[in-house]
């Protein structure tokens, strides 16, 4: 069973970019273009880890974090910033 990833970025060109390589080193990938949609991914979802930018829209990345260990969700998370 392959690694599940979850990107939560709202660029299309850094996500697109961010999902082919993890595809292509054999991970499984999901992609949420906001911090609501990841948060409700995340939570109803095991992940292996979460790559998460900082600057997103209807919730940021560290509020969307905080919210995860809050949850009890330890999913290990890479933070994107500019």
């Amino acid at each position: 069973m392959s690694k599940r990833v979850l990107i939560i970025e709202d660029e299309p060109d850094v996500a697109r970019l961010l999902q082919f390589n993890l595809e292509q080193a054999g991970y499984a990938v999901d992609h949420a273009p906001d911090g609501e949609t990841g948060l409700a991914l995340a939570e109803s979802t095991d992940y292996d880890a979460a790559i998460v930018d900082v600057m997103l829209p209807q919730l940021d990345g560290i509020s969307l974090v905080k919210r995860l260990r809050a949850a009890r969700r330890p999913v290990p998370v890479l933070f994107l910033s500019a």
